[in-house]
């Protein structure tokens, strides 16, 4: 298990690398694209919205025609097989993955790109435990690790991936797991930053201990994150049942709608689509502008859930990444209106805001914590996130609100065979019959 485990990472390093690098470089190609068609703007917009939607519509017609398991984020696909769903059996969920992220992120829909590193580590994982002849518990710990190897490279964040496998997906303490997803993390970042570099993923500027009475101005950002947090889940719910209800409309057609929405914003602000890193390091490093910092973040909430309900392969925490450093930025804004003598640097509500914003939608707080650390290399703003992330916990628990991974396992688990995000029974085994089988082949 450790040497497989270690095996593992490396392989499920290299295929998030090239497909964040992949990503990166039709990132440059959209903007390029558009910032030529500006010298035509008619036929360049048509041009622009065109592209974009088509793009989308590729993306959503690989899913449905090849691997319907690979719509969506992938995580709950994932944490369904983890749960006793069907284990993924067909082989097209990794290029489908690949290739319908890099048309759908790449084409401008505010998707992130750890959603689909993580399910295609999880499916090496799985392929390798198959290989090894492995019985089934050791296949579902490489599933997993496997999924967190995804999860640090997206991110260069070795010990959030770890740490992903144990809250998120299994969540529980298993040694045989624990040893996994620790080989598979190390794994993937040691092959990972022969091409992505040491640094992690955010420059941020040094950020001293904020003073002990700043601790309600945090605990007030988590509370409003809290909010926040309940919003989106339940829009995101709503957007998939709306979808739902379009059930007679091609899938196609409802990707390249929101495809051709997505294009319109691109063609007014090319850096407001997409995964959205370069928006969070502006915020980061406080240079995004506030007059127009609230109408972004509308239109980057209403992008992101919209995006995830095309039907099309991409994640959530990217995007969560970037609300989250918007709404620290707003929330200083406010917080220095009000009380002028505090002087905690904006940055600074920008990273908790990170923080706190993942954690109250996804509600698994030693992973975001960890997460936003590794992204910033910070740790002067430990407590503050800690102060925060109690905020954005109480609110939906309060609330009654789910976590949103746990409402997208049990649509993965009743969906019906043959759509875009459901599971494919042809194809599938049962965990129970794979037990009575002893191997996971």
């Amino acid at each position: 298990m450790a040497l497989v485990s270690v095996a593992l990472g490396v392989g499920s390093g290299l295929l998030a690398t090239a497909f964040r690098l992949t990503l990166l470089s039709a990132d440059g190609i959209r903007t390029q694209w558009i910032v030529a068609a500006k010298g035509r703007p008619l036929v360049g917009f048509v041009l622009v919205v065109g592209l974009v939607a088509t793009a989308a519509m590729i993306a959503a017609w690989l899913v449905r025609r090849f691997a319907p398991t690979a719509g969506g984020s992938g995580i709950p696909q994932v944490e369904a097989a983890l749960a006793g769903g069907p284990l993924p059996q067909t082989a097209a969920v990794v290029p489908v993955k690949f290739i319908g992220g890099v048309l759908a992120i790449g084409g401008g829909l505010a998707l992130g790109r750890e959603g689909p590193s993580v399910q295609m580590g999880a499916q090496l994982g799985l392929w390798l435990g198959k290989w090894f002849r492995m019985d089934i518990s050791d296949c579902r710990a490489l599933l997993a690790a496997g999924g967190g190897a995804g999860l640090a490279t997206a991110f260069n964040a070795p010990i959030a991936g770890a740490v992903f496998v144990l809250e998120e997906l299994v969540r529980r303490f298993d040694p045989r797991t624990a040893l996994a997803a620790l080989g598979a993390s190390a794994g993937a970042i040691a092959a990972a930053r022969w091409f992505l570099g040491q640094a992690p993923d955010f420059a941020l500027s040094a950020i001293s201990f904020p003073s002990p009475g700043t601790g309600f101005l945090f605990f007030g950002l988590g509370l409003v994150a809290g909010v926040a947090g309940v919003l989106y889940n339940r829009g995101l719910l709503v957007g998939l049942r709306l979808a739902d209800a379009c059930h007679r409309v091609p899938v196609e057609l409802r990707a390249a709608f929101i495809g051709g929405l997505v294009g319109a914003v691109a063609w007014l602000a090319p850096d407001w689509v997409g995964g959205g890193d370069p928006l969070t390091q502006r915020a980061l490093s406080g240079q995004q502008a506030l007059t127009v910092l609230p109408v972004l973040f509308v239109v980057r909430f209403v992008l992101s859930l919209g995006s995830y309900c095309a039907g099309t392969p991409g994640g959530l925490f990217a995007p969560l990444l970037v609300l989250g450093a918007q709404l620290g930025l707003l929330y200083s804004a406010v917080g220095q209106w009000l009380l002028p003598s505090v002087t905690t640097p904006s940055s600074a509500f920008a990273v908790v805001g990170m923080a706190a914003l993942f954690v109250a939608v996804v509600r698994a707080p030693a992973t975001g914590i960890i997460l936003v650390t590794e992204l910033t290399g910070n740790v002067t703003l430990l407590l503050p996130i800690l102060a925060a992330c109690f905020g954005a916990m109480l609110i939906p628990l309060l609330s009654g609100d789910r976590p949103i991974y746990d409402s997208l396992r049990e649509r993965v688990l009743r969906v019906a065979p043959g759509t875009d995000t459901g599971v494919e029974p042809d194809h599938s085994r049962t965990i129970a019959q794979e037990v009575q089988r002893h191997r996971c082949r």
